[in-house]
């Protein structure tokens, strides 16, 4: 799971199995970013946009305790969407960046396949990928 900025740069990346739902790694990717900005507490941002995947009155509720402002679209099962206002939800058309960002780390090989048994390993790869994008970011 990676959190991004408004511009796509790489804040903060947490790396689960592929089998828990993205519902269960959203405090523990929140938990893994650090920078400071400005008044806001260490390592929160404003708002959170995420998929249909995160829809969770629980996550929802979660996110308006630390001070996140949740744009997440409802699926269609779920009725009563909790913290959920229509006029928020134009900045979902914003979501193409994170998007952006998972097909910049798509572009090192050795992520898109796992090749290392080590999880380690995998992780300092993943690390290194996501600090060369930002100095690519800043650089130009």
């Amino acid at each position: 799971m990676v959190l991004a900025d408004g511009a796509g740069t790489p804040l903060g990346i947490h790396l689960e199995a592929a089998s828990p739902s993205e519902v269960k790694l959203v405090e523990a990717t929140l938990d893994s970013v650090r920078v400071k900005t400005g008044k806001r507490k260490r390592g929160q941002p404003k708002r959170l946009i995420g998929d249909r995947g995160y829809d969770s009155n629980t996550v929802r509720a979660l996110l308006v305790k630390r001070g996140i402002e949740p744009i997440i679209p409802a699926r269609r099962n779920n009725t009563v969407a909790t913290h959920q206002d229509g006029r928020k939800m134009r900045r979902y058309k914003r979501r193409w960046i994170i998007e952006r960002s998972n097909s910049w780390l798509q572009n090192f090989r050795r992520l898109v396949v796992r090749y290392e048994r080590s999880e380690k390993v995998f992780a300092a790869l993943v690390h290194m990928a996501c600090a060369l994008i930002t100095l690519k970011r800043v650089l130009g």
